[in-house]
Protein backbone atom coordinates (compact mmCIF):
# COMPACT_ATOMS: atom_id res chain seq x y z
CA UNK A 1 0.00 0.00 0.00
CA UNK A 2 1.78 3.40 -1.01
CA UNK A 3 1.40 6.29 1.29
CA UNK A 4 -0.93 7.90 -0.43
CA UNK A 5 -3.54 5.16 0.10
CA UNK A 6 -2.65 4.93 3.96
CA UNK A 7 -3.11 8.49 4.37
CA UNK A 8 -6.26 8.10 2.67
CA UNK A 9 -7.31 5.44 4.59
CA UNK A 10 -6.12 6.62 8.35
CA UNK A 11 -8.08 10.15 7.07
CA UNK A 12 -11.65 7.77 6.82
CA UNK A 13 -10.61 5.82 9.73
CA UNK A 14 -10.23 8.99 11.85
CA UNK A 15 -13.66 10.74 10.59
CA UNK A 16 -15.68 7.33 11.12
CA UNK A 17 -14.19 7.31 14.45
CA UNK A 18 -15.28 10.57 15.41
CA UNK A 19 -18.65 10.01 13.87
CA UNK A 20 -18.96 7.12 15.86
CA UNK A 21 -18.17 9.12 19.14
CA UNK A 22 -20.61 11.18 18.49
CA UNK A 23 -23.50 8.54 17.74
CA UNK A 24 -22.26 6.78 21.58
CA UNK A 25 -22.92 10.12 23.22
CA UNK A 26 -26.64 10.00 24.88
CA UNK A 27 -29.55 12.14 23.41
CA UNK A 28 -29.60 13.43 27.01
CA UNK A 29 -26.26 14.58 27.64
CA UNK A 30 -26.56 16.58 24.39
CA UNK A 31 -29.58 18.01 25.83
CA UNK A 32 -28.08 18.85 28.77
CA UNK A 33 -24.32 19.77 28.78
CA UNK A 34 -22.18 20.60 32.10
CA UNK A 35 -22.06 24.23 32.43
CA UNK A 36 -19.67 25.95 34.59
CA UNK A 37 -21.82 27.24 37.89
CA UNK A 38 -23.03 31.13 36.82
CA UNK A 39 -21.78 33.70 38.84
CA UNK A 40 -24.55 36.19 40.38
CA UNK A 41 -25.66 38.89 38.11
CA UNK A 42 -25.55 42.64 38.93
CA UNK A 43 -27.65 42.93 42.37
CA UNK A 44 -26.55 39.46 44.12
CA UNK A 45 -24.24 38.17 46.02
CA UNK A 46 -21.87 41.30 45.99
CA UNK A 47 -23.13 42.11 50.17
CA UNK A 48 -23.18 38.88 51.48
CA UNK A 49 -20.88 36.76 53.38
CA UNK A 50 -20.19 34.63 50.39
CA UNK A 51 -20.64 36.78 47.22
CA UNK A 52 -21.03 33.77 44.93
CA UNK A 53 -22.19 30.26 44.31
CA UNK A 54 -18.87 28.45 44.57
CA UNK A 55 -17.57 30.58 47.73
CA UNK A 56 -20.42 28.39 49.91
CA UNK A 57 -19.48 25.45 52.15
CA UNK A 58 -20.39 22.23 49.62
CA UNK A 59 -20.54 24.71 46.84
CA UNK A 60 -22.83 23.02 44.07
CA UNK A 61 -20.76 21.85 41.32
CA UNK A 62 -21.49 21.45 37.50
CA UNK A 63 -22.16 17.94 37.46
CA UNK A 64 -24.69 18.21 40.87
CA UNK A 65 -26.20 21.04 38.70
CA UNK A 66 -26.77 19.29 35.76
CA UNK A 67 -27.81 16.20 37.09
CA UNK A 68 -30.26 18.68 39.58
CA UNK A 69 -31.55 20.00 36.50
CA UNK A 70 -32.81 16.40 34.97
CA UNK A 71 -34.29 15.40 38.47
CA UNK A 72 -36.20 18.88 38.52
CA UNK A 73 -37.80 18.41 35.45
CA UNK A 74 -38.58 14.64 35.26
CA UNK A 75 -42.01 13.80 35.69
CA UNK A 76 -41.05 10.07 36.40
CA UNK A 77 -40.61 11.53 40.06
CA UNK A 78 -44.16 11.53 40.73
CA UNK A 79 -46.17 8.23 41.27
CA UNK A 80 -47.80 8.47 37.78
CA UNK A 81 -45.59 10.21 36.17
CA UNK A 82 -47.42 13.30 35.16
CA UNK A 83 -46.07 15.70 37.29
CA UNK A 84 -42.21 17.26 37.82
CA UNK A 85 -40.96 20.43 40.51
CA UNK A 86 -41.37 22.14 37.61
CA UNK A 87 -45.12 21.23 36.82
CA UNK A 88 -45.36 24.14 39.96
CA UNK A 89 -42.32 25.91 40.03
CA UNK A 90 -42.83 27.22 36.29
CA UNK A 91 -39.47 29.04 34.66
CA UNK A 92 -42.17 31.16 32.81
CA UNK A 93 -43.50 32.69 36.16
CA UNK A 94 -40.05 33.28 37.61
CA UNK A 95 -40.05 29.60 39.16
CA UNK A 96 -43.45 30.61 40.68
CA UNK A 97 -46.98 29.87 39.09
CA UNK A 98 -49.52 31.87 37.54
CA UNK A 99 -52.93 29.59 39.10
CA UNK A 100 -54.12 30.47 42.55
CA UNK A 101 -52.95 27.22 43.77
CA UNK A 102 -50.52 23.97 43.00
CA UNK A 103 -52.11 21.08 40.68
CA UNK A 104 -50.80 17.67 41.97
CA UNK A 105 -51.40 14.13 40.56
CA UNK A 106 -54.49 13.52 39.40
CA UNK A 107 -55.76 17.04 39.08
CA UNK A 108 -55.72 17.36 42.60
CA UNK A 109 -55.68 20.30 43.93
CA UNK A 110 -53.77 22.24 46.87
CA UNK A 111 -54.78 25.10 49.03
CA UNK A 112 -51.57 27.06 48.32
CA UNK A 113 -49.54 28.30 45.41
CA UNK A 114 -46.12 27.66 44.94
CA UNK A 115 -43.61 30.26 45.79
CA UNK A 116 -40.72 31.34 44.03
CA UNK A 117 -37.25 30.48 44.70
CA UNK A 118 -35.12 32.63 43.31
CA UNK A 119 -32.10 33.95 44.83
CA UNK A 120 -32.54 31.30 47.96
CA UNK A 121 -28.55 30.00 47.47
CA UNK A 122 -28.69 33.25 50.07
CA UNK A 123 -31.88 33.34 52.52
CA UNK A 124 -32.50 35.59 55.24
CA UNK A 125 -33.53 32.77 57.78
CA UNK A 126 -33.08 29.00 57.14
CA UNK A 127 -36.93 28.77 56.52
CA UNK A 128 -38.80 27.45 53.48
CA UNK A 129 -42.65 26.68 52.08
CA UNK A 130 -44.46 29.47 52.84
CA UNK A 131 -45.33 28.17 56.59
CA UNK A 132 -41.37 27.72 56.93
CA UNK A 133 -41.47 23.57 57.70
CA UNK A 134 -38.59 22.94 56.07
CA UNK A 135 -34.87 24.02 57.26
CA UNK A 136 -33.23 24.01 53.42
CA UNK A 137 -33.75 23.84 50.14
CA UNK A 138 -32.82 20.47 49.84
CA UNK A 139 -35.84 19.60 52.65
CA UNK A 140 -38.05 21.71 50.65
CA UNK A 141 -37.01 19.58 47.68
CA UNK A 142 -38.57 16.41 49.16
CA UNK A 143 -41.49 17.52 50.54
CA UNK A 144 -43.75 17.31 47.44
CA UNK A 145 -42.43 14.17 45.86
CA UNK A 146 -44.16 12.08 48.98
CA UNK A 147 -47.15 14.68 49.45
CA UNK A 148 -50.37 12.96 48.70
CA UNK A 149 -52.15 15.84 46.02
CA UNK A 150 -48.83 16.83 44.80
CA UNK A 151 -46.28 13.80 43.64
CA UNK A 152 -48.09 11.17 45.48
CA UNK A 153 -45.22 8.38 46.18
CA UNK A 154 -45.86 6.34 49.37
CA UNK A 155 -42.33 7.12 50.79
CA UNK A 156 -39.10 8.54 49.49
CA UNK A 157 -37.78 4.38 48.43
CA UNK A 158 -40.56 4.58 45.62
CA UNK A 159 -38.36 7.25 44.22
CA UNK A 160 -35.00 6.18 45.00
CA UNK A 161 -36.30 2.68 43.24
CA UNK A 162 -37.62 4.30 40.33
CA UNK A 163 -34.73 6.31 39.77
CA UNK A 164 -32.31 2.97 40.21
CA UNK A 165 -34.70 1.34 37.31
CA UNK A 166 -33.75 4.14 35.02
CA UNK A 167 -29.88 2.60 34.14
CA UNK A 168 -28.72 5.95 32.59
CA UNK A 169 -29.20 8.37 35.69
CA UNK A 170 -26.33 5.67 37.42
CA UNK A 171 -23.35 7.56 35.51
CA UNK A 172 -24.57 11.02 36.12
CA UNK A 173 -24.56 10.30 39.85
CA UNK A 174 -21.21 9.00 40.10
CA UNK A 175 -20.47 12.06 38.06
CA UNK A 176 -21.68 14.25 40.35
CA UNK A 177 -21.14 12.71 43.82
CA UNK A 178 -17.97 9.42 43.28
CA UNK A 179 -20.46 6.60 43.14
CA UNK A 180 -23.52 5.52 41.12
CA UNK A 181 -25.26 4.72 44.34
CA UNK A 182 -28.88 7.09 44.10
CA UNK A 183 -30.55 7.86 47.77
CA UNK A 184 -32.64 10.27 48.62
CA UNK A 185 -29.94 12.68 50.18
CA UNK A 186 -28.61 12.59 46.77
CA UNK A 187 -31.70 13.19 44.42
CA UNK A 188 -32.75 16.48 46.73
CA UNK A 189 -29.37 17.73 47.30
CA UNK A 190 -28.65 18.02 43.73
CA UNK A 191 -32.27 19.18 42.85
CA UNK A 192 -31.77 21.99 45.60
CA UNK A 193 -28.04 22.69 43.97
CA UNK A 194 -29.58 23.00 40.26
CA UNK A 195 -32.45 25.92 42.22
CA UNK A 196 -29.18 27.12 43.80
CA UNK A 197 -28.11 28.49 40.30
CA UNK A 198 -31.24 30.19 39.34
CA UNK A 199 -30.84 33.69 39.98
CA UNK A 200 -31.83 36.91 39.03
CA UNK A 201 -30.83 40.51 39.09
CA UNK A 202 -29.75 42.93 36.31
CA UNK A 203 -33.18 44.35 36.93
CA UNK A 204 -33.59 47.78 35.49
CA UNK A 205 -33.70 49.17 39.32
CA UNK A 206 -30.43 47.21 39.63
CA UNK A 207 -28.88 49.12 36.29
CA UNK A 208 -30.10 52.43 38.13
CA UNK A 209 -29.66 51.33 41.88
CA UNK A 210 -26.12 49.46 41.71
CA UNK A 211 -24.95 49.79 38.22
CA UNK A 212 -24.83 53.86 38.34
CA UNK A 213 -27.16 54.24 34.91
CA UNK A 214 -29.90 57.10 35.57
CA UNK A 215 -31.45 56.44 32.74
CA UNK A 216 -32.39 52.64 33.56
CA UNK A 217 -35.59 53.72 34.84
CA UNK A 218 -38.15 56.30 34.78
CA UNK A 219 -39.29 59.06 36.91
CA UNK A 220 -42.29 57.05 37.92
CA UNK A 221 -40.02 53.88 39.08
CA UNK A 222 -37.71 56.89 41.02
CA UNK A 223 -41.23 58.10 42.56
CA UNK A 224 -41.71 54.57 43.42
CA UNK A 225 -38.59 53.18 45.16
CA UNK A 226 -38.66 57.14 47.54
CA UNK A 227 -42.29 55.61 48.01
CA UNK A 228 -41.45 51.86 48.64
CA UNK A 229 -38.35 53.05 51.21
CA UNK A 230 -40.09 55.96 52.59
CA UNK A 231 -43.33 56.60 53.61
CA UNK A 232 -44.76 53.70 52.18
CA UNK A 233 -42.89 52.06 54.63
CA UNK A 234 -42.87 48.46 52.16
CA UNK A 235 -39.32 48.11 53.33
CA UNK A 236 -40.00 47.31 56.73
CA UNK A 237 -40.67 44.29 55.97
CA UNK A 238 -39.22 43.57 51.94
CA UNK A 239 -35.79 44.20 52.52
CA UNK A 240 -32.41 43.65 51.36
CA UNK A 241 -31.14 42.07 48.10
CA UNK A 242 -34.08 39.58 47.78
CA UNK A 243 -36.57 42.18 49.04
CA UNK A 244 -37.22 39.49 52.02
CA UNK A 245 -37.14 39.63 56.02
CA UNK A 246 -37.67 35.57 56.20
CA UNK A 247 -39.75 36.17 58.91
CA UNK A 248 -44.14 35.72 59.10
CA UNK A 249 -46.67 37.88 59.20
CA UNK A 250 -50.62 38.37 59.25
CA UNK A 251 -52.59 40.25 56.46
CA UNK A 252 -56.18 38.68 57.53
CA UNK A 253 -55.54 36.58 53.88
CA UNK A 254 -58.27 33.85 54.20
CA UNK A 255 -60.37 34.97 57.32
CA UNK A 256 -63.90 34.39 57.69
CA UNK A 257 -65.14 36.98 60.02
CA UNK A 258 -68.01 34.85 60.79
CA UNK A 259 -66.33 31.52 61.49
CA UNK A 260 -63.96 33.48 62.99
CA UNK A 261 -61.33 31.15 61.75
CA UNK A 262 -58.94 31.01 58.97
CA UNK A 263 -58.98 29.04 55.57
CA UNK A 264 -55.35 28.22 56.10
CA UNK A 265 -53.00 28.87 59.70
CA UNK A 266 -50.24 29.07 58.19
CA UNK A 267 -46.85 29.22 60.44
CA UNK A 268 -49.39 27.90 63.09
CA UNK A 269 -49.30 24.76 61.61
CA UNK A 270 -46.18 24.21 62.26
CA UNK A 271 -45.03 25.99 65.95
CA UNK A 272 -48.79 26.01 67.20
CA UNK A 273 -48.45 29.25 68.86
CA UNK A 274 -51.28 31.32 68.51
CA UNK A 275 -49.38 34.50 67.52
CA UNK A 276 -48.62 32.74 64.14
CA UNK A 277 -52.37 31.81 62.97
CA UNK A 278 -52.62 33.29 59.73
CA UNK A 279 -49.42 33.72 59.18
CA UNK A 280 -46.85 32.98 56.19
CA UNK A 281 -43.31 33.78 55.45
CA UNK A 282 -43.17 37.35 53.43
CA UNK A 283 -42.09 36.53 49.64
CA UNK A 284 -39.54 38.00 47.43
CA UNK A 285 -40.41 40.81 45.43
CA UNK A 286 -37.62 39.77 42.74
CA UNK A 287 -39.61 39.50 39.24
CA UNK A 288 -43.08 39.84 41.45
CA UNK A 289 -44.89 40.76 38.02
CA UNK A 290 -44.37 37.39 36.95
CA UNK A 291 -46.17 35.63 40.45
CA UNK A 292 -49.51 36.75 39.49
CA UNK A 293 -51.88 36.07 41.49
CA UNK A 294 -50.92 36.82 44.63
CA UNK A 295 -50.59 35.69 48.32
CA UNK A 296 -50.41 31.95 49.96
CA UNK A 297 -53.55 31.25 48.01
CA UNK A 298 -53.65 32.98 44.85
CA UNK A 299 -56.37 35.55 46.18
CA UNK A 300 -55.29 38.56 44.87
CA UNK A 301 -55.04 39.28 41.28
CA UNK A 302 -52.66 42.29 40.73
CA UNK A 303 -50.06 44.36 42.71
CA UNK A 304 -52.11 47.46 42.30
CA UNK A 305 -54.59 45.14 44.66
CA UNK A 306 -51.85 43.97 46.88
CA UNK A 307 -50.84 47.87 47.66
CA UNK A 308 -54.83 48.71 48.30
CA UNK A 309 -54.65 45.32 51.03
CA UNK A 310 -52.23 47.65 52.95
CA UNK A 311 -53.50 50.63 52.44
CA UNK A 312 -56.75 49.61 54.24
CA UNK A 313 -54.81 47.67 56.68
CA UNK A 314 -54.99 44.22 55.62
CA UNK A 315 -57.89 42.43 56.84
CA UNK A 316 -58.94 42.77 60.12
CA UNK A 317 -58.69 39.19 62.54
CA UNK A 318 -57.54 38.72 66.30
CA UNK A 319 -53.92 38.36 65.15
CA UNK A 320 -52.86 40.52 62.68
CA UNK A 321 -50.24 41.80 62.35
CA UNK A 322 -49.36 45.05 63.80
CA UNK A 323 -46.78 46.74 61.48
CA UNK A 324 -49.47 46.68 58.69
CA UNK A 325 -52.83 47.21 61.12
CA UNK A 326 -55.37 50.07 60.81
CA UNK A 327 -52.81 52.32 62.94
CA UNK A 328 -50.22 51.74 60.66
CA UNK A 329 -52.88 52.18 57.50
CA UNK A 330 -53.52 55.32 59.33
CA UNK A 331 -50.86 57.01 57.90
CA UNK A 332 -50.37 55.84 54.49
CA UNK A 333 -52.39 58.34 52.22
CA UNK A 334 -51.26 56.95 49.17
CA UNK A 335 -52.58 58.60 46.08
CA UNK A 336 -53.42 56.81 42.86
CA UNK A 337 -50.40 58.54 40.85
CA UNK A 338 -48.14 56.80 44.20
CA UNK A 339 -50.13 53.37 43.46
CA UNK A 340 -49.31 53.12 40.42
CA UNK A 341 -45.36 54.70 40.89
CA UNK A 342 -45.28 51.96 43.66
CA UNK A 343 -46.25 49.12 40.67
CA UNK A 344 -43.77 50.55 38.50
CA UNK A 345 -41.41 50.16 40.79
CA UNK A 346 -41.76 46.28 41.45
CA UNK A 347 -42.08 45.63 37.94
CA UNK A 348 -39.13 47.27 37.44
CA UNK A 349 -37.33 44.21 39.68
CA UNK A 350 -38.19 42.08 36.67
CA UNK A 351 -34.62 40.51 36.13
CA UNK A 352 -32.32 38.27 34.56
CA UNK A 353 -30.31 34.90 35.05
CA UNK A 354 -32.30 32.13 36.12
CA UNK A 355 -34.60 31.87 32.90
CA UNK A 356 -34.11 28.27 31.52
CA UNK A 357 -36.05 25.48 30.03
CA UNK A 358 -37.02 22.06 29.98
CA UNK A 359 -33.85 19.25 28.94
CA UNK A 360 -35.44 17.67 25.38
CA UNK A 361 -34.14 14.81 26.34
CA UNK A 362 -33.99 12.59 30.22
CA UNK A 363 -31.57 9.56 30.85
CA UNK A 364 -33.16 5.98 29.85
Amino acid sequence: MNVQRRIALLSVMIVMGAVLGRAQIPSWESANPIVPIPDPPLGIGATEKYKTLTEFPDAPTPERVRLGRWLFFDKRLSADNTISCASCHQPKSAFSENTPVSTGIGGQKGNRKAPSFLNQAWTATPHFFWDGRAASLEEQAGGPMVNPIEMGNENHDVVVQKLSDIRGYAKHFKEAFGTEEISIERVTKAIADYERTRMSGNSPWDKWRKGGDRNAVSQEVKKGHELFFGNAFCNNCHLGQNFNDGKFHNLGIGWDPEAKKFADEGRYQVTKMDADRGAFKTPSLRDVSKHAPYMHDGSIKTLREVVELYIKGGNRNPHLDRQIDHRFAEQLDLSENEITALVKFMEALDGEGYQDTEPTAFPQ
